[in-house]
């Protein structure tokens, strides 16, 4: 069955002003604190990218959430739309969004450590167990945004004509993965491979582990290895540079989402789930489906067979801890 991702009552639960501001939206803007690899061993909050702590910018009048700041710890999968629907919804609100990117399992570990933040949006249901298992996230709160299907990634031109999982395996072959233990992509990419019976073959050919989804793509992009497997949707991300082979629908081992949560210590539980209700609206979307994201389950289940699963958890192996 099809999870269902499109909320029909995207406001419910909000407060009459976070819904007015959703729905007609504010003037102005502020930038959005980005911050990749997250909140640092100190804990200490990043900073925005002007370096000021929220405050209205260009001379903008104070809006009604100006003095807000949610805190995200986001999976880098979803890294180029997520910034996007961050500053929109801060020209929407006025409140500040703080975001942390990094590997998905850092991104849970900092929050963990920090004992703060308010939204944890890894980039696998793999990583949002692990959550729920640990408390760290109100499992009443967990949504899907949006689809994932694993592939091969190339440098543009398939330099090396890498078609298949077999070619990854050819002695010379330089291949990219994410680390399968902190990283979604990378977890994905070990279930590819085991589940092909190419995990042995493959494993020499493994030149390097990057620890994000981005730093997975940067891989590719920069001509530092002749293929990586991570998701269909890096062809995107830098088009110029990056191009997917897609995975035979039966090598698909499972359709991925990426779930979002609010943290269980949030201290700005309402104004974290009219984000999440953002970016599970129209516009939200919309922002996704720029970058290629499947929305839909459906969509999603054309690169794959029928009988694929999707979500869910798979155990990594010892070897590859």
């Amino acid at each position: 069955m099809e999870k269902d991702n499109v909320n029909t009552k995207p406001f419910a639960g909000l407060s009459s002003a976070l819904v007015l501001l959703l729905l007609v939206g504010c003037g102005g803007g502020s930038r959005t604190g980005t911050n990749e690899g997250g909140a640092g061993a100190s804990g200490a909050p990043a900073k925005s990218q002007d370096g000021r702590a929220g405050a209205p910018s260009g001379g903008q009048p104070e809006r009604p959430l100006a003095g807000k700041t949610l805190e995200l710890f986001v999976g880098s999968a979803s890294k180029p739309p997520t910034e996007q629907c961050a500053k929109l919804f801060e020209e929407k609100t006025g409140a500040r969004l703080l975001t942390h990117f990094g590997g998905s399992g850092l991104m849970l570990s900092q929050a963990k450590l920090s004992e703060r933040g308010d939204i944890y949006f890894p980039g696998s249901s793999d990583f949002m167990e692990l959550a729920k298992r640990e408390g760290l996230v109100l499992p009443e709160t967990e949504q899907v945004v949006v689809y994932l299907v694993p592939a091969i990634n190339v440098p543009r031109g398939n330099p090396k004509g890498v078609f298949s999982l077999e070619d990854l395996c050819r002695p010379g072959t330089k291949v990219g993965i994410a680390r399968p233990d902190t990283v979604c992509v990378g977890l994905y990419a070990v279930e590819v491979l085991e589940k092909a019976g190419l995990g042995k073959k493959a494993r020499p050919n493994i030149a390097t582990y990057a620890e994000s989804c981005e730093k997975t793509a940067q891989l590719v992009a920069l001509g530092s290895v002749d293929a990586v497997i991570g998701w269909s949707v890096f062809e995107h991300w830098n088009p110029d540079k990056i191009q997917t082979v897609p995975l035979p629908p039966e090598r698909v081992s499972r359709i991925g989402y990426i779930p979002v949560a609010i943290l269980r210590g949030s201290r700005e539980p309402e104004l974290a789930r009219a984000f999440i209700a953002f970016l599970r609206g129209e516009e939200g979307l919309a922002v996704f489906r720029k970058w290629h994201y499947f929305t839909t389950e459906a969509e999603a289940r054309r690169l794959a067979l029928p009988t694929t699963p999707v979500g869910g958890e798979w155990p990594l192996p010892e070897e590859w801890k």
